[in-house]
């Protein structure tokens, strides 16, 4: 068995394309019109189809629940924050922030309101705290991490 990703579903599916494609750089693998498969293993299907897949009634389709988000990293975390904010249409559920382990992230609803997280990749992270002027041993100890794990993320 293998996993291949996760499928949302959305209201206006050409919005949702362009929206993916745009912010996020993801292909369409295929698009079977209420059906879409993007690269990174993203699947958009419309609401209006979603019912009869999962058999319920589309008034039983929840989309702002509040209880999975999509996961994104990036190399450059300041390079898409300003790529976001050129969307007028994203809600944020925080503003960038950066967690205790120096990991900055910003969390935002798409068109649909599904949650969308995207953080700064965890190597990148070391590599900042290294150019700063921190030892490996310092890294590892503000991202509350072995050394070695520090050596082996510095090393990619």
């Amino acid at each position: 068995m293998q996993y291949k990703g996760t499928l949302i579903a959305v209201t206006d599916i050409e919005k949702s394309k362009q929206f993916y494609s745009e912010l996020f750089g993801l292909k369409i693998i295929m698009d079977a019109g209420a059906n879409v498969q993007m690269s990174e293993g993203i699947f958009l299907q419309t609401i209006d189809t979603w019912p009869d897949f999962i058999n319920r009634k589309k008034a039983d389709i929840v989309l702002e629940n509040n209880a999975v988000e999509l996961y994104f990293e990036t190399d450059d975390i300041d390079s898409f924050i300003k790529k976001l904010a050129e969307y007028s249409d994203v809600t944020y559920l925080h503003p960038v922030i950066e967690h205790s382990w120096g990991q900055r992230a910003v969390r935002f609803y798409d068109l649909d309101h599904h949650i969308i997280e995207v953080a700064e990749n965890i190597v990148m992270v070391a590599k900042r705290f290294i150019h700063s002027g921190l030892s490996v041993e310092q890294t590892a100890e503000r991202m509350g991490v072995d050394v070695e794990v520090t050596k082996a993320a510095l090393n990619q």
